[in-house]
């Protein structure tokens, strides 16, 4: 081969690549715009079809009875869904919002009055001292106190404000993922086998073992956790709003965080119990500390009996997927992050551990010998 042979090879090869390049380019340029234009509804999706695959036993159920009707039970579901979410949120959100009002035209009017604190606040551990001081300054002069902390009320104001938007966007998203979720039951035997089809592409023989553990590790996660928690937030919410807490909705979101997160209610319902004495008499106060406390450890009898022999998947991973969920895709994210999460350690611990049946580690003098 002469000089201008191999020139002309290598003009070719670089004529090549470079189309090359450009076509993968190209393609990539369209993949990238194609999922950032569906990157908003990612997360809404995905939530509608975890609870299309945690409702779908109840689903067939329903539908057998309505004479194999899948159409009409999955509407059912929508709007029964629906009616579950959007109630209580315009209840608790009515309520917040008239205690706000009735705090803020109390305080214009002067007529908002703080019992002093009882001795025994000062001697709380680290807290206790800064608390009583303040706590005292109040219920001597409240609208002085109030003006010394100016700033830190702004700046509370204007967090409050940027959450209630953030909760009208999640309720808003809940509302298209129940929609999707009822799609998503209508096509869930096709779904199913198409998920089967997926994970057999990747894990071979494998897939549909895994494709079975996926959807009880979002059945168990969404009733064991999910479930507990909402529950643990209807009844914090109950007990909120008979005894007129103020901002009873945020309260209650917090709690539901709390639950999800597989942290006591207590932590934000204990507090609150300390205020209520400090404003109501001793016997409601004393009942609402009582029920405060049963909210709180509710868990440990809803566990079991939600969860049954479902997964026993570490209380980090939770904690961690719906933190950080919710720091990814918000309120929507707080839910999906705990079982997406979850779902990836429980697959990932079955596909260890079919590795290990598959391929044995050999004794340590087997191995010396060979």
């Amino acid at each position: 081969m002469n000089i201008s042979d191999t020139t002309a090879a290598d003009r070719n090869f670089q004529k090549n690549a470079m189309a090359s390049f450009i076509q993968i380019a190209a393609v990539a340029l369209l993949v990238v715009f194609c999922f950032r234009i569906v990157a908003p509804f990612v997360s809404i999706v995905v939530w509608g079809m975890i609870i299309a695959v945690a409702l779908y036993p109840v689903h067939v159920k329903l539908a057998g009875s309505l004479g194999g009707r899948e159409k009409l039970s999955a509407t059912i579901f929508v709007l029964l869904g629906l009616a579950i979410l959007l109630v209580p949120a315009y209840t608790l959100t009515d309520s917040s919002v008239a205690a706000l009002k009735t705090v803020g035209a109390d305080l214009k009017a002067g007529a908002v009055s703080i019992s002093p604190p009882d001795a025994s606040v000062a001697e709380w551990p680290l807290i206790g001292e800064n608390v009583y001081n303040v706590w005292n300054d109040a219920a001597a002069n409240l609208e002085g106190t109030l003006n010394k902390f100016e700033d830190q009320l702004k700046s509370l104001g204007g967090q409050v404000v940027r959450f209630a938007g953030s909760m009208a966007i999640g309720i808003l998203q809940f509302v298209l993922s129940i929609i999707i979720a009822g799609v998503f039951l209508v096509g869930a035997e096709g779904g199913y086998r198409m998920s089967q089809t997926f994970a057999s592409s990747l894990a071979g023989e494998r897939g549909k073992a895994l494709t079975d553990l996926a959807v009880e590790t979002i059945r168990s996660v969404a009733k064991g956790v999910l479930g507990v928690a909402i529950i643990q937030a209807l009844l914090s919410s109950v007990g909120l709003v008979v005894m007129h807490i103020p901002a009873a909705g945020i309260w209650t979101f917090a709690v539901l965080m709390l639950a999800i997160m597989q942290l006591p209610p207590i932590i934000i319902l204990g507090p609150i119990a300390v205020w209520v004495f400090s404003t109501a008499d001793p016997v409601p106060a004393t009942i609402f500390a009582v029920y405060a406390l049963f909210v709180s450890v509710s868990d440990s009898f809803l566990k079991p009996l939600f969860l049954g022999r479902g997964m026993e998947t570490p209380m980090l991973v939770i904690l961690l997927g719906a933190i950080g969920g919710m720091i990814l895709a918000g309120i929507v994210g707080l839910f999906i992050g705990a079982i997406v999460l979850a779902l990836g350690y429980e697959i990932l611990v079955a596909w260890m551990e079919t590795d290990e049946l598959n391929n044995p580690r050999q004794p340590a003098e087997e191995a010396e010998a060979v």
